[in-house]
């Protein structure tokens, strides 16, 4: 059976409110403006620096501005999200079915490995890769070849799945097979033109899919 990797936020977890209010944490707390919330929206996928980078640009402010983040989200963040509908019985059906499940996120991976300790279904993936706390992993394609790497497997056996642009981009940069989720923050629009193989409109979808 091929080993699934499952983005994050998005995709396992809708996220929007924590990741939105540490930016704005960040943001007031180096006396910088704080855009509109659907701005904000946007932030949820990239890498963090990937987002501070155009707004701040100053490579020290942008590290500023993680820290501040992470203060908040180690705090309060983490735990501001809901699991979506659906997902944890998929997550069950798949492990049952045989697959093996990866979390691959743009988040850390101490972070991501707290959020995946504390879902109810975080016990059926047997890794969480996220991105290096310095930065030198952190973009999709960088964080699915090391994920590759701690499986031992080539791009050929594994899917990747998640519901932004970097998500279906990292995995063709790999030659691997992905399904774009809809019901996250990409959208229908966004993940075609990035070239998604499939499209699923719920996570009841992903076992036929994976079966085509």
């Amino acid at each position: 059976m091929a080993t699934l990797f499952f983005d994050m936020d998005g995709t396992l977890i809708d996220s929007a409110i924590g990741i939105t209010r540490c930016v704005e944490h960040a943001l007031v707390a180096m006396d910088l403006p704080v855009p509109p919330h659907e701005e904000l929206r946007r932030w949820i996928g990239p890498a963090l620096r990937t987002s501070f980078g155009p707004l701040l640009n100053d490579e020290a402010k942008v590290e500023q501005a993680v820290l501040h983040y992470r203060d908040r989200f180690e705090t309060h963040g983490w735990a501001e999200h809901e699991v979506y509908a659906g997902i944890g019985e998929t997550i069950e059906s798949l492990h049952g079915a045989g697959y093996t499940l990866a979390v691959v996120t743009a988040k850390n991976e101490p972070h991501a490995r707290k959020i995946v300790d504390h879902l109810p279904f975080g016990h059926r993936f047997v890794d969480v890769i996220g991105a290096t706390l310095d930065g030198s992993i952190s973009h999709k394609d960088q964080l699915i070849a090391e994920a590759l790497r701690r499986f031992d497997l080539p791009a050929g056996e594994c899917w990747m799945i998640g519901d932004r642009r970097m998500d279906i981009e990292g995995a063709r940069h790999h030659g691997m097979r992905n399904i774009g989720v809809l019901w996250g923050f990409g959208g229908e629009t966004e993940l075609r033109e990035a070239g998604a193989l499939h499209l699923a409109s719920t996570p009841h979808d992903l076992p036929g899919l994976l079966a085509a």
